[in-house]
């Protein structure tokens, strides 16, 4: 990892106690030892997941890694807000953001973060769809609602991405200054939004393929509710940029 960038790792954990310390374990050393802070952000969980990250921030000597749990639930776009904003008042460049269900895979990060350091992206993210998907695993419904989903969102936006549903993210700090990321939504769909946000701001998308694994985890997306509230931010986006309507999300 570059030396001379501030790279935080973010963990939102959310019921993630089997899994919490199996992710923080395959973080490469090389990773853990320079990254300016590795935080994880127990969501209100119903399991040991914050004591579980209490437990492995005692037993192992890693003087960067910190636990915060949230009191009550935020959500999954709530988690991130909180972990942004925390990002850039503590002046990191960098926030990388890794599920803690174990879904992503923590030793793609240096992958990830090639682009930072090149000076070629405001933001990356691990796609899943421009690997082998089904060989790892995803399920055929979600594999085709994430196809379908993708397709309409670059229809709508003219971009040319090969998915919009990927979690495994990384963000230039001094990006997500420039977009009104707050006002996205708590839910699952806000990593679509912040995507409609960056591409209204002109900011820089990369991606890059990365494997797919699912296991025995639990997922928390309804998968209905999800589609329909991605074709929702569209349709706000596509109304918000015909001028029919004003959607402050989008007023940037």
């Amino acid at each position: 990892m570059k030396k001379d960038l501030k790279v935080a790792i973010f963990i939102p954990a959310y019921n993630a106690a089997k899994t919490l310390p199996i992710v923080i374990d395959r973080i490469p050393e090389d990773v853990k030892k320079s990254a300016a802070e590795i935080f994880i952000v127990d969501d209100a969980s119903q399991d040991n997941t914050y004591l579980i990250g209490i437990g492995y921030q005692a037993l192992n000597p890693l003087p960067n890694l910190k636990v915060f749990r949230n009191e009550k639930n935020k959500g999954y776009g709530g988690n991130q807000k909180y972990a942004y904003s925390y990002a850039i008042e503590n002046g990191f460049d960098i926030v990388v953001m890794l599920h803690g269900d174990a879904q992503y895979a923590p030793e793609k990060i240096s992958y990830l973060l090639e682009p930072f350091i090149r000076g070629e992206a405001d933001m990356v993210f691990g796609s899943r769809m421009a690997g082998h998907p089904l060989k790892g695993g995803m399920p055929i419904h979600k594999f085709i609602g994430n196809k379908f989903l993708t397709a309409v969102a670059n229809l709508v936006l003219s971009t040319n991405l090969s998915e919009y549903h990927s979690g495994y993210r990384v963000y230039s700090c001094e990006a997500l200054k420039k977009v009104p990321f707050m006002k996205c939504s708590d839910d699952f769909h806000f990593d679509t939004e912040i995507i409609i946000q960056f591409k209204l701001k002109g900011l820089r998308i990369a991606e890059r393929p990365i494997p797919t694994y699912y296991g025995q985890e639990r997922c928390n997306v309804n998968v209905i509710s999800y589609g329909l509230n991605v074709l929702k931010s569209l349709g706000e986006y596509w109304l918000h940029s015909k001028g029919l309507r004003k959607i402050e999300k989008y007023n940037i």
